[in-house]
């Protein structure tokens, strides 16, 4: 059981960049993305900050973020790394379990995942996920390198928008269709 103030609060910049962005992406009409909170039970309050100080998470989480984009449902948990080499152990079964039934469901199901060492936010489909996962479980690397991922899903750089995932969204649908 993970504790607040743990490894559960890394990617909290990454999160503001994102949350920033859907902001944006839903004042344009664009898309309607909400962050998932994570339930949590309070353990220790300080009374005179009013502030939680110690608190334990209730349940596994499944995704980060879940929403629309222009009436396609869509699903994404957001991720850094700081190598060139990301381990699976940063993705949860449970995760996994979801987004493919999301998939199943109709909906698209994606990682964003931050390499802070490049500066690069990289767009990650679940179809390429799943044969990483795959992979682990069959015996072989429990990780995957920068080399092996297409480059054509690095997020582009862009002007107002902080991280612009649609682009490479529209990328996947369209790769899928073909």
């Amino acid at each position: 059981m993970a504790t607040w103030g743990s490894r559960g609060l890394r990617g909290s910049t990454l999160e503001d960049m994102i949350n920033r962005t859907n902001e944006k992406y839903a004042e344009s009409g664009l898309a309607l993305i909400q962050k998932i909170p994570t339930p949590i039970t309070p353990i220790q309050i300080d009374k005179i900050q009013n502030q939680i100080t110690l608190a334990y998470f209730d349940q596994k989480s499944t995704v980060d973020y879940i929403g629309a984009v222009q009436g396609i449902p869509v699903c994404f948990d957001a991720k850094e790394c700081a190598a060139d080499t990301f381990s699976l152990r940063n993705i949860h079964e449970h995760q996994v379990a979801f987004m493919g039934k999301f998939e199943e469901q109709g909906g698209i199901a994606f990682f964003l995942i931050f390499y802070t060492h490049k500066n690069l936010f990289y767009y990650l489909p679940y179809e390429i996920l799943k044969d990483f996962w795959k992979r682990a479980k069959e015996g072989g690397r429990k990780s995957f390198q920068w080399q092996e991922l297409n480059p054509e899903y690095i997020l582009p750089k862009s002007h107002g928008v902080l991280v612009p995932y649609l682009e490479m969204l529209k990328k996947d649908l369209d790769e899928r269709e073909s």
